[in-house]
């Protein structure tokens, strides 16, 4: 074991040594310190675990298709009774992300990747019975999701291949891949949603902004599509699916109110009536997540997102009424049912537990544990589990935070972690590096700042455009909380954020650099202006109606006033900067140009650049040596000390 411990230490020392005349290192570090034998040999038991996520049933739920990372990526296995053998089917060196059956084909999977964390996705067929693999789609287009019509003979799809920008919605036969057609077809971003009982009509979704999505039907033979909402109106269409009689949808939207809430909507002959909406949830004062309807129509399984945690609810169609499942406090998510039984699957996390996959038989009512993920020889019982706070802001509004808390009286130093999107929430999932740094005497605050979703319509949209830097004032104010907690040290106070939250990390030092005395930006944003230019083209119009659109002179000129690299001069504490060379959300530039500027300035800066990764760390030696460098950086500008 010590063998191990000192290659992974030398791992990062020789990533920056010079390579042969022809290669190029795939890690880039600058301006890091060799890391301590026992900051490795420390988080080994963090670095270790795995969790298991559910990816498909089988058509008679008699075995799971699950992605879990034994080695380096994450990839497809087969599970085929409950706590088996997790049979992997895929070995590639790029991480498998989504995945299915395909049904009625006796195991064969459809499953997604792409190359370096381009996210350039391709769908491929699997045959595990002969090992063989077919990729179905172009090797050029990004590809997103893919959706079996109810028979299985058809599948719907969604890709940018017509111009590279706007991504649309294709239909092909199960078994002909050339025969394509282009059903939804207009300026934006579509994906499918739900088919009709027949197959003849698909539902598909046109994705605005967070706030934002219009409903459209189109025929299968691609003759006829026609929106089905009002786009004067904007909504929240967190989902939907066809009614047994063909005459409704079940819809989560945010019609009435804050929330996002379960509705049986009328199908008009031409568009969605504003009359004749049934609410279903309308007792329940929080965001439907997300739903699955049962294959024999008769049951409708949602989710409920309940200041953070999720609740589990059965619907019975025909009656309405509706149930809780009872269970612990945890995180829900993948609801599927398989297709020719009542066995509902999901996904199940929580702070102290990686996340594993289980399912509901319907008839017995019995819930059935899948999978166990190793923790890494990490013991459940020693993790800590975070307190829900709500703290008050600059004007009167109170904000969400978690709170995890190391043992002692403290004062313990503080990291305070944002989470991105900025749409994204913080919630009490498992994060073996929240883990480690209060194992190691460190509190970690995780803030649902305004623009965070999960906490109604009005605090998704207050940072938006001219309002950005509101949410960054959220932090101050965390910072006002902080310093009257005794068991917490103002004087020593570090902040982590990746994607939005990484622009968020670069504000608060602008802003709060006498009160910050660290900070990681993790495939941050550096300047709105040069990142709604290069972010890519099929990102570019959503991203505008979140930040302000730069094309516009005033908007601009306020995207430049607020970017971290106009302000770069007051960016006085320590500076961790993190990212993928391939990132095509948020392009490398984006960082290479903040530790160029923090340097220029002169101060010093840790840079960490993967060429083999893109939006974040998905190849576990890029994510231990980020892991192991971002725990030495904290330690030694917080604590002052760090082992040798």
């Amino acid at each position: 074991m010590l063998a191990k411990r000192s290659l992974i230490c030398l791992f990062a020392l020789l990533c920056c040594s010079a390579a042969a005349a022809d290669e190029t290192p795939t890690l880039v570090l600058d301006g890091t310190p060799p890391i301590p034998e026992e900051i490795a040999e420390r988080l080994e038991r963090y670095l270790e675990g795995r969790s298991a996520w559910l990816r498909g049933i089988a058509d008679d739920g008699k075995s799971v298709l699950i992605s879990t990372r034994f080695s380096e990526t994450w990839q497809v296995h087969v599970v085929e009774q409950p706590m088996g053998m997790r049979r992997q089917l895929t070995f590639g060196a790029e991480p498998v992300g989504k995945a299915t059956f395909v049904p009625g084909s006796g195991g064969e999977v459809l499953y997604r990747a792409d190359i370096g964390g381009n996210e350039t996705f391709q769908w491929f067929r699997l045959d595990p019975r002969t090992g063989s693999t077919t990729m179905l789609t172009d090797g050029v287009s990004r590809h997103e999701d893919v959706l079996w019509s109810r028979s299985g003979q058809r599948l719907a799809f969604n890709n940018n291949a017509r111009n590279g920008k706007d991504v649309d919605i294709w239909i092909q036969p199960a078994d002909a891949p050339e025969q394509a057609t282009l059903v939804g077809q207009a300026d934006g971003h579509w994906y499918p949603m739900s088919w009709s009982a027949d197959d003849q009509w698909l539902l598909g979704g046109h994705y605005v902004s967070a706030t934002d999505q219009q409903l459209v039907l189109m025929k299968a033979d691609g003759t006829e599509q026609r929106t089905i909402t009002n786009p004067k109106r904007p909504r929240a269409w967190g989902g939907a699916e066809w009614h047994p009689d063909g005459e409704s949808l079940f819809a989560v939207v945010d019609r009435d109110g804050e929330f996002t809430r379960l509705y049986q909507v009328p199908l008009g002959k031409k568009t969605i009536p504003d009359k004749g909406w049934i609410p279903l949830t309308d007792d329940i004062d929080w965001n439907v997540d997300g739903m699955a309807l049962s294959p024999d129509g008769k049951t409708l399984a949602f989710v409920v997102n309940a200041d953070g945690w999720s609740e589990l609810w059965l619907l019975d169609v025909a009656t309405g009424a509706k149930r809780r499942v009872d269970m612990e406090p945890s995180l829900l998510m993948h609801l599927t049912w398989a297709r020719k039984a009542n066995v509902l699957g999901f996904t199940r996390t929580g702070p102290t537990r990686t996340g594993d996959v289980f399912t509901l038989d319907l008839a017995s009512e019995v819930i059935t544990q899948w999978t166990d993920s190793e923790m890494g020889g990490l013991a459940r019982d020693t993790l800590v589990a975070p307190e829900l706070i709500h703290y008050p802001t600059f004007d009167g509004l109170s904000v969400p935070a978690w709170v995890y808390r190391p043992a002692g009286a403290g004062p313990h130093p503080v990291i305070i972690d944002i989470h991105g999107g900025p749409e994204g929430q913080a919630r009490p999932w498992y994060s073996s590096r929240t883990q480690a740094l209060v194992a190691s005497g460190f509190s970690v605050v995780i803030p649902n700042v305004r623009g965070s979703s999960g906490y109604g319509r009005t605090w998704i949209t207050l940072d938006n455009g001219f309002k950005r830097e509101d949410s960054v004032k959220d932090i101050g104010a965390l910072l006002d909380w902080i310093a009257g907690r005794p068991d917490l040290d103002a004087e020593r106070v570090g902040v982590t954020g990746g994607s939005y939250g990484g622009y968020m990390v670069l504000a608060c030092l602008t802003w709060y650099s006498d009160r910050i005395r660290a900070g990681v930006d993790v495939v941050g944003i550096s300047n709105f202006v040069t990142f709604l230019e290069n972010t890519k083209e099929y990102r570019r119009d959503l991203r505008r109606v979140e930040y302000g659109d730069e094309r516009d002179p005033k908007m601009r000129a306020h995207l430049l006033a607020i970017s971290p690299t106009t302000n770069v001069a007051k960016i006085q504490a320590a500076l961790f900067v993190a990212h993928g060379a391939n990132d095509p959300r948020v392009p490398v530039g984006e960082a290479t140009q903040i530790v160029q500027a923090v340097r220029a300035a002169g101060h010093e800066v840790w840079s960490m650049v993967a060429h083999d990764e893109g939006h974040g760390f998905s190849k576990k030696k890029n994510r231990d040596i980020y892991e192991q460098l971002q725990l030495l950086f904290f330690e030694k500008h917080l604590l002052g000390e760090v082992a040798e």
